[in-house]
């Protein structure tokens, strides 16, 4: 691994090159925070996914795409006085340090839950009215209930086991079930919401991150789906003219794969 000197120069040149294409490049001068932020959501899902993949080299290339993308919001910030990249730096610097007082203080700390619950009670004390101000509106609604629940459950608002949890997942499905046979669209939407957050909240209570599990299943469901649409080639058909029956030999044999 470079060593702490080559790991600053690598950023030094970084922030160079950023100057130049700032300056120089008619694409990099036109850019803003709002043009590039659709930009930024892509490049943190592409990451993503890199991940979920455990493609190691793809991830360092993701990584870059992103400090990029950090460094291109603090040179612009500069340009209009309001912050640059040692204000972003240190700004998280202190936060980290004021939010980690067991290492940097005297609290004293037994696991990861207390770290956790000291993190939520110490934005509390920071000004804020709720500790669910920090999850963003903007979030997808999956990843979004997954942050919600992590986050009252930091200051103790909780189930205590598992099985509690799973029985009102139980709960929610039977008034899903309800509500189907009533045929009521808008109940059985709310219900069907209701399960959808029950299980995310189950999934947190059996340490299974709830978006990638199911980023998982996509990828499996595509790679079987493919390969479905590429025997159904093979033997001159289109899927519309096979039956269920056809297609799910070729599915099975997907599975094995």
């Amino acid at each position: 691994m470079n060593s702490r000197e080559n790991q600053l120069k690598a950023f030094d040149r970084l922030l160079t090159i950023m100057d130049e294409l700032r300056e120089q490049c008619p694409w990099d001068k036109k850019q803003t925070l709002q043009s590039l932020r659709h930009l930024t959501i892509e490049e943190t899902y592409e990451l993503g996914d890199a991940i979920l993949d455990n493609n190691l080299n793809e991830v360092k290339k993701e990584l870059g795409d992103l400090l990029l993308h950090i460094v291109f919001y603090a040179k612009i910030g500069s340009e209009t006085k309001d912050f640059d990249i040692a204000d972003v730096t240190n700004e998280i610097c202190e936060k980290l340090i004021s939010r980690h007082p067991h290492i940097y203080g005297d609290v004293e700390v037994t696991d990861e839950e207390d770290v956790k619950r000291n993190w939520e009670n110490l934005k509390l004390k920071e000004g804020k009215n709720s500790v669910l101000e920090g999850v963003p509106k903007s979030l997808p609604a999956l990843v979004k209930a997954s942050r919600i629940q992590d986050k009252v459950a930091g200051v103790g608002f909780d189930w205590e086991e598992p099985q509690q949890v799973f029985e009102k997942l139980e709960e929610e499905l039977g008034e899903l079930q309800d509500e189907i046979e009533k045929q009521d669209a808008d109940k059985i939407e709310s219900e069907f919401g209701d399960v959808l957050f029950s299980m995310i909240n189950y999934a947190r209570f059996l340490n299974i991150n709830p978006e990638d599990a199911l980023e998982r299943t996509n990828k499996k469901f595509i790679k079987r789906f493919q390969y479905l649409e590429k025997k159904a080639k093979e033997k001159s058909k289109s899927l519309q003219d096979m039956t269920l029956a056809e297609m799910d030999v070729f599915w099975e044999e997907a599975k094995k794969i």
